[in-house]
Order: structure tokens, then C-alpha cells, then sequence
């Protein structure tokens, strides 16, 4: 099924379930425990799951998604994590309910909307990170690509890792099953051209399985922007070099899914 097939008459509910998965890394050096601690005041602050929640409630609208239900919570010393349940808006048009239950269409419907953090550190190399998970799960007509370039601006973090998945299928009135309902060959056609200019990108697409990958690296190098707690000019130009080596390692390994030999 592919965008001029968007008439294609569906027998009931699409109950085509699409996720993109959406995992951001933020990375920086911070030498000392007291910059840590800032670093991850920082992360709490900018990443809270107030902060979240008004990320996920906008990727709602972009979407065209009804918000059921929200839980939050965070985590002691730190983290956060939002849930919300959505529905397709005017999902229910009257050929569609048939003789169904408010509450088993309300059960078809369902889709969610998950955030998660994870700061991390380790004091040896002086090098922290931040990762946050947010999964968008529909079914219906709604389709979480849409929101992709709000969330990627929303974050403008170094590294984008996403996945995107369409399981299932939905058929016609004639009965013929489709296990699409959008034409894609790859993540990268709904970036934005700027995005696609900012960073380095490798896909890795199983297309029979309709199983798509995409990892996003920055391609500028500041290093300014990834001392924490002081500038460059608190180091000598020996130790900013093996500051930016240490940058570097760190961004490459997490690109490649891989440990850089030493």
C-alpha cells in the first residue's frame, strides 16, 4: 500500500501497529565529581518529566493522537520516565465501529507514548553521558514519523539512533492483507534537509520485514561544547587534545554499537 493507495477501502479498524524508537545521546567531559553533579543537575532539569511531558503531549498533536491517560515519575538521585496512552483522533467514524463495544474499539485503539532517561557516568576519563528513550506505538492511520523532526530539534543532541518498525497488516473489503500503509525505503526521507546536512548517517533496513535504522552522529567538532563546567581555556592544548580524543572515542563507540580498541 503505498501514498496514491490511501483511498484503499480498509475492512475495520487499521489495526497496523507503527513504532519509532528514538534514542538521543548527550555527551560531555567533566572532570571532577562537583562538575558531574552540575552536568547531572543540568540533565535533570532540561530532561525532567515535566520536560518530557510537554514533548510527548506536542508529539500528540503532530500526530493527530487523543491523550488518555499520562503517568510520570521520577527517580531518586535521578531520571525521569513518562507514559501516556492515545487514541487516533476521530477514530471512530460510524462504518467503522459496527456493532463493537465503546470499550473493546477503546482497547483496539490504544497506542502509547513512552519516555525514559539514563545519565550515566564513570570517573576514570572524566566523560559523561545522558540517554533518553522515547518510543512512539500507534495504530490507526496516525503515523509517528510526522513527529520525527520536532523531536530531533526538540533535543539537538550529538547522537540520534532510531528505529522503525510496522507490524501486523489490515485488510481491504475484498479481504487482501497489507502490511504497509505508507511507502518507505528509509528513515532518512522524512528528515529535514538541514538535519540531513548536520549529521553523518548509516541506515541498516531489513525491507521484507519492514524493520527500519537509522544512526545520526554530528558532523561538527566543538569542543567548547562539551566542557562542562569550564571553558577550554581552563586546559592546556595537550589536554584539550586528549579531551577531544577521549570526545571522540566516546561518540564513535556509541554510533558503532562498539568498543574502540584502546
Amino acid at each position: 500500500m503505498t501514498e496514491s493507495d490511501s483511498k484503499i477501502s480498509l475492512y475495520g479498524f487499521n489495526n497496523l501497529t507503527k513504532t519509532l524508537s528514538f534514542n538521543i545521546y548527550d555527551i560531555c567531559y567533566a572532570d571532577t565529581q562537583k562538575d558531574r553533579d552540575e552536568y547531572f543537575d543540568y540533565i535533570d532539569q532540561a530532561y525532567s518529566a515535566r520536560r518530557l511531558t510537554e514533548v510527548l503531549t506536542e508529539v500528540a498533536d503532530i500526530i493527530g493522537a487523543t491523550i488518555l491517560n499520562v503517568a510520570t515519575q521520577s527517580y531518586a538521585p535521578r531520571g525521569a520516565s513518562v507514559t501516556m496512552m492515545i487514541s487516533e483522533e476521530n477514530a471512530f467514524p460510524e462504518h467503522e465501529t459496527r456493532e463493537a463495544s465503546p470499550s473493546v474499539v477503546a482497547h483496539l485503539d490504544k497506542s502509547h507514548l513512552t519516555a525514559h532517561t539514563y545519565p550515566e557516568s564513570h570517573p576514570d576519563g572524566g566523560i559523561s553521558t545522558f540517554r533518553a528513550d522515547l518510543d512512539i506505538s500507534t495504530c490507526g492511520r496516525i503515523s509517528p514519523l510526522k513527529a520525527l523532526n520536532f523531536l530531533i530539534d526538540s533535543f539537538d543532541e550529538e547522537i540520534v539512533i532510531m528505529d522503525y518498525r510496522i507490524r501486523g497488516f489490515t485488510r481491504d473489503v475484498h479481504g487482501k492483507k497489507f502490511y504497509k500503509d505508507h511507502s518507505i525505503s528509509s528513515i532518512q526521507e522524512f528528515l529535514l534537509e538541514k538535519t540531513r546536512k548536520q549529521y553523518q548517517m548509516i541506515d541498516v533496513n531489513v525491507y521484507p520485514e519492514n524493520i527500519f535504522h537509522t544512526k545520526m552522529m554530528l558532523k561538527e567538532f566543538d569542543i567548547d561544547n562539551y566542557l562542562f563546567g569550564k571553558g577550554k581555556k581552563a586546559y592546556s592544548s595537550p589536554e584539550l587534545e586528549t579531551i577531544e580524543a577521549k570526545l571522540r572515542k566516546e561518540m564513535t563507540e556509541i554510533f558503532y554499537g562498539m568498543n574502540m580498541p584502546e
